[in-house]
């Protein structure tokens, strides 16, 4: 667990303003009210509250899964829990050397970017289009959401990529 956790939080805002400004009729707006069917009025339908709240803890969620995506470091955690965790065990000192060489390595925005497109093509691209092929949905559609997916999970990558902080453990 990194000692800014808070980092995951933060990054769960980035869905929200991303979907704000591309969402909005100043950049796909129009297109997607019309590929969904959508009116004014029935954008304005529903528990705002809930939907929003829904999504930001759905938002969380994702930072903690793109953060395991973006950081390398954390598969090496993987393969030594819960060994790791007993103090002053062999793999809780190798994980810490391990850490101490190559801990910051790929620990940029720019990697954390790259790994967001990645998650975007492997994996977002994947869920929509099937979605999309079963409710008969288009093309024009699954590539309104994928862009939307490609931004935003290149931001939260870069972001938490950058930002994320790990103790040494003891």
């Amino acid at each position: 667990m990194p000692t800014n956790f808070y980092m995951y939080f933060v990054a769960a805002i980035i869905p929200m303003l991303v979907g704000a400004l591309y969402y909005s009729p100043i950049i796909i707006g129009k297109g997607w009210m019309k590929v969904n069917g959508f009116t004014e009025e029935s954008l304005k339908e529903g528990n705002m509250v809930v939907i929003f709240g829904v999504s930001y803890l759905f938002s969380v969620l994702l930072a903690v899964t793109v953060g395991g995506i973006v950081i390398h470091q954390s598969g090496a955690a993987q393969m030594m829990i819960p060994q790791m965790l007993e103090s002053g065990s062999t793999a809780q000192q190798t994980f810490n050397e391990l850490m101490v060489t190559y801990g910051d390595q790929h620990r940029n925005f720019g990697h954390g970017v790259l790994h967001g497109i990645l998650a975007g093509l492997m994996f977002a691209l994947p869920v929509i289009g099937i979605n999309s092929l079963f409710e008969r949905r288009g093309w024009k559609y699954i590539m309104i959401h994928l862009g939307y997916w490609l931004i935003t999970l290149a931001l939260m990558g870069g972001l938490l990529c950058k930002t994320l902080v790990y103790a040494p453990l003891s």
